[in-house]
């Protein structure tokens, strides 16, 4: 266990005793609170019981982005057939990264204070992500994450020359920043905005994906004018929640943007999938769901009452981020940038794409 895990543990450990004292649990608590059980030692994903070099740490054989795809095990015809975003958990063995090529050698740090060093010194680098937004990061019965998100922690990492351990703070604690130190990277599927960026550093994006309106099943909505003075539910904190209140800014890298219907209202919840848990549950205080189209069509695939309604409304330029606020990262944040450059043109990212997105490259700017 880390320093850093260790402090973050004990933390963990006074604020989830205070809050059975209180009879609550604060945000912070809740996170934490939210890990598998057994894993005890913040949320770990690969911490070996003893220190290991990054050569020692990576796979003796670099895998090409096509192996990635399917862990290097699974045969074409298997690949073919596989669906990870229809069992995420029957791949959470097996999907490892690239080793290290000569183009992306493990970071070396020459600013001592810079975050980087810390990492690289450590040897593990802690990473934010939300599990509730399968097929992107969820969590399995063991504790075990996987995703897209996940697997492009992992390889970050794995470039970095380091491991990686997953934290899962609430989105809105994310974007927010001001982290404290509680976590080094978000990998979470942020969305880039320009109020955003006054508190977060992001790296180039590394893919883009589809806002989907959704009508629910009752509701008897065939068009995106159906919607007009009615309650759509979002995300709490989301650019799908900005969209509806008319205040979404994607800058530059945004593209177009079709205005919101008339009158319609955002039924924001603390998550996006809590709108598919409470459409399936029988709810009828909103009338449609915006987010993901990858995310509406996982629920509907399982069994959740969403019709999707016209084209995407905006799409959405997700990145790597870094807090503003956070201890001196310039180094960091400039190996992250060029990592997620460099998978961009191997195809390591078009390949993790169409791994989990049905064989969708959402990695192009559309």
């Amino acid at each position: 266990m880390t320093t850093r895990s260790l402090l973050a543990l004990l933390a963990a450990m006074v604020l989830i005793g205070g809050c059975a004292q209180s009879g609550g649990t604060s945000p912070s608590a809740s996170a934490v609170a939210s890990v598998a059980p057994s894993a005890a030692e913040s949320a770990t994903e690969a911490a070996p019981s003893e220190a290991m070099s990054p050569s020692e740490a990576a796979p003796s054989e670099a895998m090409s982005p096509s192996e990635l795809a399917t862990g290097g095990e699974a045969s074409p015809s298997e690949a073919a057939s596989a669906d990870p975003a229809a069992d995420p958990c029957a791949f959470a063995e097996g999907t490892g990264s690239p080793a290290p090529s000569a183009a992306s050698s493990p970071a070396a740090a020459t600013n001592p204070d810079d975050l980087l060093a810390t990492i690289l010194e450590e040897g593990v680098m802690q990473v934010s992500t939300d599990p509730n937004y399968a097929p992107q990061s969820s969590q399995c019965p063991d504790g075990t994450f996987v995703g897209f998100d996940i697997d492009v922690a992992k390889e970050l990492g794995r470039r970095l020359g380091v491991e990686v351990e997953f934290e899962v703070p609430t989105f809105d604690l994310v974007v927010a920043g001001g982290w404290n130190e509680r976590w080094d990277v978000s990998v979470g599927s942020v969305t880039v905005t320009p109020e955003r960026e006054g508190v977060l550093d992001f790296t180039e994006p590394y893919y883009f994906t589809p806002a989907q309106l959704a009508a629910t099943q009752a509701s008897g909505i065939t068009d995106i004018e159906g919607f007009a003075g009615k309650a759509i539910c979002v995300g709490s904190s989301t650019t799908y929640q900005f969209w509806l209140e008319g205040t979404l800014d994607l800058g530059p890298e945004g593209g177009d943007v079709t205005p919101p219907p008339e009158g319609a209202t955002a039924f924001p919840l603390e998550t996006d999938q809590l709108c598919a848990q409470a459409a399936t549950s029988g709810r009828t205080d909103f009338d449609g769901w915006l987010t993901s189209s990858t995310t509406v069509q996982q629920a509907i695939d399982a069994g959740a009452p969403f019709t999707p309604i016209g084209d995407p409304v905006f799409y959405e330029p997700l990145a790597a981020a870094t807090d503003k606020n956070g201890p001196p990262h310039d180094e960091l944040q400039a190996e992250l940038d060029r990592i997620v450059s460099e998978m961009h043109e191997d195809g390591t990212l078009t390949a993790l794409s169409e791994k989990w997105f049905g064989g969708l490259d959402l990695t192009k700017r559309q």
